[in-house]
């Protein structure tokens, strides 16, 4: 998350918005007419007596919705931490300000769809997890920022921000001297990418490991409809290799060497996927780029996660030449990372998370060596304490797979846990995707508003199935429970019932999965045509 400055004051008037930062001995007021949205610098002179003062922690930027264009500002936030010495803060609340002063220039039609896409953008600023640090750049890793040059120093964070990993870089753009062209697809953008860098400081030192996930990198698709695991889709009309060698051309060029850990199944309907990875990479011929497909499931099936070392075993001589970021207490750089081990599944969740934090696990027990945390003979796993706090990760890491510091055993907790972040994600999946896609593509620019245009994709007509089937079966299930409370006079009549409404609700459920497209929450929005 960027924010233009750390600021502290936004004074409003019918006419303008007048942003004053908290620099000390700054008479700059950063001025935006609510009319022409025109943004110009002015002095605290300039702002009126009578207007209206608020206290904001920064700005997340501007968006244009069907009302005209709203102010997005912090209004909340809180430190979670520091990081090489710079406090790093999570924005906590968000307030979204429209220019204009009422929205009784929108028809009905209108006043809905603005009311939706003011949900969706609210919706979004509600994820936990935007984090911003006013003197320090937290989209670039420690290696990059040692490989910089003076003028990159001098730039401010927002100008030298890695623009992949600025989450408001689109609303941000109003603010930037020159905006940058979005890059789309034919620059080999996944559909999901993550940079994770682990850091490790210590007496003045500094170490850092930094590996990627992403979708695999060609046109597929795996829509929603209703069963558990849809069947993706590989595109069949689209060439695949100019995107898929444009995408590994850029990672070469800010990583260096790649490995590929394709952690899919190699039976099923992940098959066609990982047979697709396999023949892309060979016919990419690039000796850059090496390729080790693993199948998890099979591998760890019946919870033998010990298996797991066997990836770990095939990958050691790679990560040990690649190595690791490593600065002394001096500044002296000692070592730097010279590759990347890029992991994926199918959504680059519980495995990629299981898979990264083994290698990032074997990466800080070097680094913990070199730094003299640990003495030769120890290590990290003998270390309880730490071990708790390391493994203390997100909801998606699969905790089933790691034992317990304490008993070595896989906890039944762990399963539970496992099977109902299952339950939600299946929710999600089918029910609130759509939304929360659209959500995205909004607050990312993926989706424009016009508001000289009087449709939106928001109307859409639901075909009669989508109410009448979910009816009829919830109808059908009701009355043959009924039937088995309240019995008939005889067994045979109430056979007859409960066989009668059974097969009625099983033949609708029937009906409902075999046309599951149209009953999912699916996109409205449109979108650009991206990889995966």
């Amino acid at each position: 998350l960027a924010s233009t400055t750390f600021l502290k004051t936004l004074h409003t008037t019918p006419e303008k918005f007048y942003i004053e930062a908290c620099d000390d001995g700054s008479n700059d007021v950063l001025s935006i007419d609510r009319v022409s949205t025109e943004m110009i610098l002015t002095v605290r002179k300039d702002i009126p007596p009578h207007a209206v003062t608020r206290p904001i922690c920064g700005i997340m930027g501007t968006i244009r919705l069907v009302a005209g264009t709203y102010l997005i500002v912090v209004t909340k936030k809180k430190k979670v931490g520091d990081l090489l010495g710079h406090a790093v803060w999570k924005a906590m609340d968000f307030d979204v300000i429209s220019y204009k002063k009422t929205v009784l220039h929108l028809t009905d039609n209108q006043m809905q769809d603005n009311k939706a896409f003011l949900s969706m953008i609210n919706s979004v600023l509600l994820t936990d997890g935007f984090y911003f640090a006013t003197d320090y750049d937290l989209t670039h890793t420690l290696q990059r920022l040692a490989n910089t040059s003076p003028e990159f120093q001098e730039m401010s964070l927002l100008e030298r921000a890695d623009q992949r990993f600025v989450w408001n870089g689109h609303l941000l753009r109003e603010f930037m001297p020159q905006p940058e062209v979005r890059t789309e697809l034919t620059h080999g953008h996944a559909a999901n990418f993550v940079e994770t860098e682990q850091i490790v400081q210590y007496s003045g030192g500094k170490a850092s490991f930094v590996q990627t996930r992403g979708s695999i990198p060609f046109y597929w698709s795996q829509r929603p409809n209703l069963k558990y695991k849809p069947k993706p889709q590989i595109s069949k009309t689209i060439d695949h290799l100019d995107g898929f060698q444009r995408h590994f051309d850029s990672q070469i060029i800010i990583y260096g060497k790649q490995v590929i850990l394709n952690l899919i199944d190699q039976k099923g309907s992940e098959k066609q996927l990982e047979q697709a990875f396999d023949k892309m990479v060979s016919s990419l011929g690039n000796g850059m780029v090496k390729y080790i497909a693993f199948d998890f499931h099979k591998e760890c099936s019946r919870m033998r996660w010990h298996r797991l070392q066997i990836l770990v075993d095939m990958v050691t001589e790679m990560q040990d030449e690649y190595g690791y970021f490593l600065v002394d207490v001096d500044g002296n750089v000692l070592v730097q990372q010279e590759g990347m081990f890029r992991s994926n599944c199918m959504d680059c969740l519980d495995r990629t998370n299981v898979i990264q934090s083994l290698l990032a696990r074997r990466s800080l027990q070097s680094q913990l060596e070199r730094l003299g945390v640990l003495h030769m003979g120890q290590r990290i796993e003998d270390q309880s304490d730490f071990e708790k706090i390391y493994k203390n990760g997100d909801p998606q890491l699969k905790s089933a797979h790691f034992p317990t510091p304490l008993t070595g055993k896989r906890t039944q907790w762990g399963l539970v846990m496992d099977g109902w972040n299952s339950m939600i994600r299946y929710y999600k999946n089918n029910f609130s995707d759509g939304f929360r896609q659209d959500s995205i593509d909004l607050f990312l620019g993926n989706y424009s508003i016009d508001e000289a245009d009087m449709n939106t994709p928001l109307h859409e007509t639901k075909d009669w199935k989508f109410l009448t089937l979910p009816i009829i079966m919830v109808v059908a299930f009701s009355m043959c429970i009924i039937c088995l409370l309240m019995a008939g006079d005889t067994w045979t009549e109430t056979l007859a019932y409960v066989l009668f409404w059974g097969t009625a609700s099983f033949v609708t459920a029937g009906v409902i999965i075999f046309n599951g497209r149209e009953f999912v929450d699916a996109p409205k929005l449109v979108q650009k045509e991206k990889m995966d």
